[in-house]
């Protein structure tokens, strides 16, 4: 069994061999579902010059958004860059590079990486600055450009509930983009809420196989609220 098990017990250990200048997939969406102690942990480690791709780079002061106060990020491949003042402004200065992609083009990037993949064609973006220098083919009279698949040196992702395998449960909406970013990257870390007994969890019921992950932790997590709406007294 010892050889199947994923499960580490430090998020040093689970972030070991990050190094300046790689490729990280994160998943997530907004601060939902968002891997928050692996990005504490390379926050911690001070890793420099990384290019991040994830649905958008959460806000000041949490999520992805931590790692842009000591200018950790050179790249962000996103697809939202909103709510982020920090994220603007470096944007603005030229300091954060920023690749804009359709979300469901990213969403697919990542998946097209994770299956070997390396490009597919999609008709989001044709005839926008998205498309701008990329190959065109017509399909049954419609137009589509060429969108190249991702892969990260790593990938950081959050799941509700695993095996010591690796075999991940997701819950509701914050599954998001937390599959298709496991499977694109080269050492998947997976942080999860629960760790249970290999065969206590309905086959039928697991979302992604432990086959893509390398490595397992149990956090404790936040779950911070993006915007809290309440009805004034």
């Amino acid at each position: 069994m010892s050889g199947f098990d994923k499960v580490v017990s430090s998020y040093e250990e689970a972030m070991a061999g990050l190094e300046d200048n790689m490729t990280i997939i994160a998943g997530g969406f907004g601060l939902c579902g968002i891997p928050e102690n692996l990005i504490k942990e390379i926050k911690r480690r001070g890793t420099k010059g990384l290019t991040i791709a994830s649905n958008n780079a959460g806000i000041d002061g949490a999520g992805l958004g931590l790692l842009l106060e000591d200018k950790q990020i050179k790249k962000m491949i996103a697809s939202y860059v909103g709510e982020n003042a920090l994220f603007e402004a470096q944007m603005m200065s030229g300091e954060l590079e920023v690749e804009l992609t359709p979300q469901g083009t990213l969403a697919e990037k990542m998946r097209a990486g994770g299956a070997g993949i390396p490009a597919f064609y999609t008709a989001t973006g044709y005839g926008t600055p998205v498309g701008e220098g990329k190959e065109e083919r017509e399909f049954d009279g419609r137009p589509y450009i060429l969108e190249k698949a991702i892969r990260g040196d790593f990938s950081i992702a959050k799941a509700w509930k695993a095996d010591r395998f690796g075999n991940l449960m997701f819950r509701k909406t914050a599954r998001n983009f937390n599959p298709m970013a496991v499977t694109a990257g080269k050492i998947a870390v997976v942080e999860v809420e629960e760790i249970v007994a290999v065969g206590q969890l309905d086959p039928d019921e697991i979302h992604l196989p432990g086959i893509y992950v390398n490595r397992l932790i149990k956090g404790t997590f936040e779950k911070i609220i993006e915007q809290r709406t309440v009805r004034s007294a």
